[in-house]
């Protein structure tokens, strides 16, 4: 069995201009799926939107650094079978690396690593891990792919667990 390392607390923030499904209200409605392993998390339905507002927090317990979360939108449909609306990913192994420090000397609100957008990952735009407030977190904007447009707005942030070796 594999051991907690933690867990990390995903915001969905919001969507951005993400594709229509619902070609007679121009709108969707969509929702949020994070996989991480065998873990998977949903966020609520956002109704007739292409622009929609969660501010949901979802957690995923980390026992393997190494896996990246996994994230599909999808057009909730009553009828059929929902429509996908773009998925995209990102790899945690600097975050939970650094989370896992001890930060006790670090001033608050350090940027601990800034990661770039490159081809090779999602990200579209800068994204910095930091330390403030007693917390490593991170705001990320992710580019979805599989679809003509779209981008996901995250927070994240890291919970240590009480007797849980660093």
């Amino acid at each position: 069995m594999e051991c907690l390392l933690g867990l990390l607390k995903v915001r969905v923030v919001r969507g951005v201009h993400l594709a229509i499904c619902d070609p007679l209200t121009h709108s969707s409605d969509p929702y949020v799926v994070l996989r991480l392993g065998q873990q998977k998390v949903k966020s609520s339905i956002k109704y007739h939107t292409i622009n929609p507002e969660w501010n949901e927090e979802l957690t995923l317990s980390i026992t393997n650094m190494m896996h990246p979360v996994k994230i599909e939108l999808f057009d909730h449909d009553t009828f059929t079978k929902d429509d996908s609306m773009g998925d995209a990913e990102f790899c945690i192994l600097d975050f939970v690396e650094i989370a896992k420090r001890d930060l006790s000397d670090v001033p608050d609100g350090t940027v601990m690593k800034t990661i770039h957008p490159e081809k090779a990952n999602c990200f579209a735009a800068e994204s910095h891990i930091t330390w403030k407030d007693g917390k490593v977190s991170q705001d990320i904007v992710l580019r979805l792919r599989n679809t003509e447009t779209g981008e996901l707005v995250l927070h994240l942030h890291w919970v240590n667990i009480p007797g849980v070796a660093r």
